[in-house]
């Protein structure tokens, strides 16, 4: 089994379809550590997972992707974040019972988007739930608000999450039964495709029958971007009042970082500190 997590890209060389695949196995079981996620929470967050690093390898740029499924059903919300630099975190919120036993009952009355930030403006794009799965959903949001011919196919285990994505070359046709074979063909990926041998075995096992260009791998890491000042945000937000009482009630609080499982204890002096100076000038008269 691969126990590090690579991304792959590929070509076809006599077809204008470019490819790529993702096994996370490392990243993933980080990802997993501190959470008990449901069976079928867990097999959508691994599919978020394979799919946002697939998305943030396509688009070519620098800076983060964020996939997020919010919802009033049993998923309240998914988070699935990814640098350019294929640094991964995620998490997933449901309800204290979760009764769905596939993506369409988990995501019902859910909507999904992908939000771009190049450091500048950020972008995001609007993505139809389609209650068959998470690729199928992936793949009208590549056809439709991307124009670009897509097939995704995701999988995901206790073990591992993995993918692939195939993509038509922009202004160049293609044969549409080669682009229904090829599409065939990667609908057959299964997690046992990733327990021996290297990424490169795996695409040329896939499409035996045609001549394929494989790129070395890019490595993915689970990395959390939560510090201390970003939990002290968080109980800013909570209020002074608030965090006060809570502090005089048990002695101290912890603000645990739902990514990655972190905690954080803040005692009296450091809530004082912390709300020291954070006041703001009202206006001179009231109206």
């Amino acid at each position: 089994m691969f126990l590090r997590s690579l991304l792959e890209l590929f070509v076809f060389e006599s077809l204008p379809v470019r490819g790529e695949v993702i096994h996370l196995s490392r990243a993933w079981r980080r990802m997993l550590r501190d959470h008990a996620y449901e069976p079928v929470v867990r097999e959508t967050l691994g599919h978020a997972a394979a799919a946002t690093c697939l998305i943030a390898q396509s688009l070519k740029f620098d800076g983060a992707i964020t996939m997020q499924i919010q919802g009033s059903g049993d998923l309240r919300m998914l988070v699935m974040q990814c640098s350019s630099g294929l640094e991964l975190r995620g998490m997933a919120n449901t309800a204290e019972a979760v009764s769905a036993n596939n993506f369409g009952e988990l995501t019902d009355r859910a909507h999904c988007a992908i939000t771009i930030d190049r450091g500048d403006r950020p972008y995001q794009g609007i993505v139809e739930v389609d209650r068959n799965s998470l690729a199928s959903s992936l793949e009208n949001y590549f056809d439709r608000s991307v124009q670009v011919p897509s097939h995704v196919v995701l999988v995901s285990s206790d073990a591992l999450a993995g993918g692939i994505l195939l993509q038509q070359m922009p202004g160049q046709p293609i044969d549409p039964d080669d682009w229904t074979r090829l599409g065939l063909l990667a609908a057959t990926l299964g997690t046992g495709d990733f327990n021996g041998g290297s990424g490169v075995e795996l695409i040329r096992r896939l499409f035996n029958e045609d001549d394929i260009r494989v790129f070395e791998g890019k490595p993915v890491v689970f990395r959390c971007r939560c510090s201390r000042r970003r939990a002290g945000d968080v109980l800013r937000m909570l209020g002074e009042a608030e965090a006060q009482a809570a502090v005089a009630e048990q002695g101290s609080v912890e603000v645990t970082c739902e990514y990655c499982g972190r905690s954080r204890r803040f005692d009296p002096i450091d809530i004082s500190r912390l709300f020291a100076g954070n006041t703001v000038s009202g206006p001179d008269s009231l109206q």
